[in-house]
This record gives C-alpha cells, structure tokens and sequence, in this order.
C-alpha cells in the first residue's frame, strides 16, 4: 500500500480539518488537484485505482503530473501533521527548539541559538532524554566555536558522562527489542529461548552497581524493563507477578508516573494482567484491567488508541476461563473496531483466539472458518514459523472432528514436508507425536479400542512436563485426547 494512501486513510477527524486549514492558508479554490486527490484517496480507502484519478485530473497519457501531484501532496500532508503535534509531547517540543537554534545558528544570530538550546538542555536533562541530550550538547559544543558565549569545558564533560548512560542504554535496547520483535512474532506460543538472557541481565546489573544510574527515573524504568522482559521470556510468571505488583506500587508511591512516561505505567499494567492471569487469579487479574482501561483515559486519552488491543485482549483471556460466550462477544467487538483494523497482527491474534474458543465451544465449523480467514490474512506470513506450524497442526484437529479424514491425510503429508526443519527439533516433538496420533486416528473405528493408539496417546500424555508444555499448544493437545480416551 502506498505511503499516501496510508496517511491519508488513517487520519483522524481533527488531522482531516487541520489538513483542510493548512491546505487552504494560501489558496481556497475549489477545483484545486491536489484536494480533489486527496478526496478521492479518503473516500475510496484502502482501494486505489491510479487510471481513474488520472483520467479525472489530467486524461489519459503520461502519468508524470499525478506523481508530482502525489508527492507534493505527501509533503503538505506531512508538514500538516508535522504542524499539528509538534506540541503534544516533551520530545516534540525539544526537537522543535534544537531546530529553531539551528535556524538562528544559520543566521549568525548564536544568542538566539544558545537561547533555545539551553531551554533544550534543561528540558531534555529534567525529562532524561538521553540521545536528545547528546544532540543538543553537540550544537553547543559546535557553536562554542563561533561565540564566546559558551564555554566549551562545561559541556565537554557533561556530553561524555551523558553518552556513559546513552550507550549503556542502547545496548540494553539492542537486546530489548529481539526479545520483543521475538515475542510478537511468536504470540508467546513458542517455547524456543532464541536469546542471551544471560547478556540482559548482565546490562541490568551493570545499571544497578552505579548509585548515580539507581536515583534516575528514566533508567529505573529500563531496569523494570529488562527484568521484566528476562521473566517473561523464562515463562517465571509468579516471579513477574510478585516483581511487578511490588515495583508498581513503589513507582505510583513515588509518584514517578507523568504524560512523558505515561507508556511505562501503561505497560506495566498489562504486564501485571497477563501474569495475574498466567497464575490463575482471573479476578485480580480483571481487577487490573480495568485500572488498564481508567489509565487509557489519562491526559485526554494519550495512549488510548496504541493499547485498545491490550484492554481487550486483558478480557478475552480472563472471560475465556470463565464464560466462553463474553469471550467471544469481545473478539467480536474487536474485531470491528477501526482502531483495531488498523493493524493486520491485531486481526490475527483474534482469529487464532476466535478459533480457540470456538474450538472449546465445540463449534468446529466456526472454528475452521476462522482459521481459514486467518490463514488469508496479510499479516500471517510474517508470524514465527513455528506459529504457523502449530495453526495447520490446529487445523488438523478441527478437520478431524469435521469428519474430513481425506484432508487430514493429504495435509499432513504436505505439513511435513513444509515443515521437514521444524520437524527435526525437539520443541516441536509434539506437533510431530499429535501428527503421527491424528494419522491413527484416521485409520480407526474406535480410538479407545486400538491398543497401539492408546500407548501413543498414554506416552504423549505422561511425557516428561507434558501439560506445562501444553500451555504452549495452539489447541491444547493434552485436553482434546483425553476426551478421545474418555468417550
């Protein structure tokens, strides 16, 4: 999808009538082509037939003009939205006053520099915006140079202790957002550790040795962070409950929490919910989602959009240990929401759910539906592979409660040869041993009569942690054969 289109698609209310002021400061004609592009672009989104604007605009031919329609119009959108937020936040306000003194820089007029970027500095330093604050100390280190205003040895020193936390920070962030890209990709269904937890914890140690790093909010957060992210990805839930519910009263107490790092308090919630609900105290667990939700609401709904998916995700996995039906209802409802929409893995999480719970429900058809859709979804293919694996082992399962040997037969034939590497590793032993079961399962009149099933079904079953690692099944494989051996 292009650039444009998306821009243009995604604006709100209040973007589409500033973006109609800023358009119309200098000329309000009517028959202007760039508003009538980005009419047609608005009211035809997602769909975009270029002939057909071209056509309209300037006929058939050469399509020279439209493209620099088009990118005139991407740079008035850009500088409207620009224009529009670069209050809304501290670092937008920082940003916009090194720009001003880089402006004046320009000019030969350094007071008026140094004027916004020692408001810069102060504001940076207060909020603890490290890379901003190795920016600004660069400007003022540069414009020593050109007046006598600056003394350079005041800020050579603060720019090196400055990039001391900087760069022990992004190597924090480095490994931070593996563990995260890895945790998204996987929907936490993948039990593989891809990652040296061993080096974060050794960069959180290295924070904590340090009393100047402990007194700083801003790095106290990161701390929180990464202890977070080790827990999680170590599946030590109690641990994380236990942590969490400490540190975020601690960090309330203290009153740490603002709009510059509303984020964090927002995260952490979720966080909190998840590992309430991973130990089974769906109440509590509840009981925090909807402090999640009051929180959303903070500073005129800041964050609102960004964790709407979190909020209903917080219910869904609460309510489907509890009333199938609500559980449902929500995916339903989220399912629809335009915020949701926006984001193809957002639509993918709920069709795995939507499937699980019918599944539970014992409505296969629905179930296989919603696998079907899933499965046809643009953000599909860019899941773990190991996902997608256990979605067509799923799928298997639902096939054969349809009664679909057939399928089953010719599918597994196909999954094994799509899947030959992940086959070999022994995280997906199990996908492997329900395969071979649902095979037998094919072939036989009566699972509980076959005596060679049954042992595969019994070695499944008491295998080594087998329902700690079912946690981890798609469809919980433990669940559904022994319901086979029961009937």
């Amino acid at each position: 999808m292009n650039i444009l289109q998306q821009m243009i698609g995604f604006m709100n209310k209040e973007e589409l009538r500033h973006f109609k002021l800023f358009a119309n400061r200098t000329n309000a004609s009517a028959d202007r082509k760039d508003l009538q592009l980005f009419n047609y672009i608005r009211s035809s989104f997602p769909e975009y037939q270029e002939d057909k604007i071209q056509e309209k605009l300037y006929g058939k031919g050469d399509k020279n003009s439209l493209y620099r329609l088009k990118n005139r119009l991407l740079d008035d959108v850009s500088r409207s939205l620009a224009m529009q937020y670069f209050e809304t936040t501290e670092y937008n306000l920082i940003l916009n006053q090194i720009a001003l003194a880089r402006l004046f820089q320009a000019r030969n007029q350094s007071g008026i520099a140094v004027h916004f970027l020692t408001r810069a500095e102060k504001k940076a330093d207060d909020l603890e915006i490290f890379e901003l604050l190795d920016l600004i100390y660069n400007e003022l280190i540069r414009l020593s140079q050109e007046t006598l205003e600056i003394n350079p040895q005041v800020y050579i020193p603060k720019r090196k202790y400055n990039r001391l936390k900087l760069n022990l920070l992004q190597e924090i962030d480095d490994i931070l957002a593996e563990v995260v890209y890895k945790i998204k990709t996987s929907q936490n269904f993948s039990g593989t550790d891809y990652f040296s937890l061993e080096d974060l914890q050794k960069k959180v140690n290295d924070f904590t040795r340090d009393k100047a790093f402990r007194n700083s909010t801003h790095l106290r957060f990161k701390v929180y962070q990464s202890i977070s992210r080790i827990m999680l990805q170590k599946q030590d839930f109690r641990s994380l409950e236990k942590y969490l519910l400490k540190t975020f009263a601690e960090f309330e107490k203290q009153k740490l929490f603002s709009k510059s790092n509303h984020e964090v308090k927002l995260q952490m919630l979720t966080y909190l919910i998840n590992s309430l609900f991973k130990n089974g105290k769906t109440a509590l667990s509840l009981q925090y989602a909807g402090r999640l939700k009051e929180a959303m609401n903070e500073f005129n709904g800041l964050l609102h959009e960004k964790y709407l998916f979190y909020y209903y995700n917080s219910l869904v996995i609460n309510y489907s240990q509890t009333d199938l039906k609500k559980a449902i209802e929500i995916l339903h409802e989220a399912r629809e929401n335009p915020v949701i929409r926006k984001l193809p893995s957002y639509i993918v999480f709920i069709y795995i759910n939507l499937a699980t719970l019918n599944f539970d429900s014992r409505d296969f058809k629905q179930a296989l539906k919603n696998l079907v859709k899933l499965c046809m979804e643009p953000g599909f293919k860019n899941l773990d592979k190991g996902l997608r694996f256990k979605v067509h082992v799923a799928e298997l399962m639902i096939r054969y409660e349809l009664g679909d040997f057939d399928f089953v037969e010719l599918r597994q034939e196909q999954l094994r040869k799509d899947f030959s590497k992940e086959l070999l590793l022994p995280e997906y032993s199990r996908q492997q041993k329900i395969m071979d079961i649902l095979k037998g399962m094919t072939l036989t009149a009566s699972v509980k009569k076959d005596k060679q099933l049954v042992i595969q079904i019994n070695k499944l079953l008491n295998a080594v942690n087998s329902d700690e690692q079912a946690q981890n099944d798609l469809l919980n494989y433990n669940e559904w054969l022994r319901s086979k051996l029961a009937n």
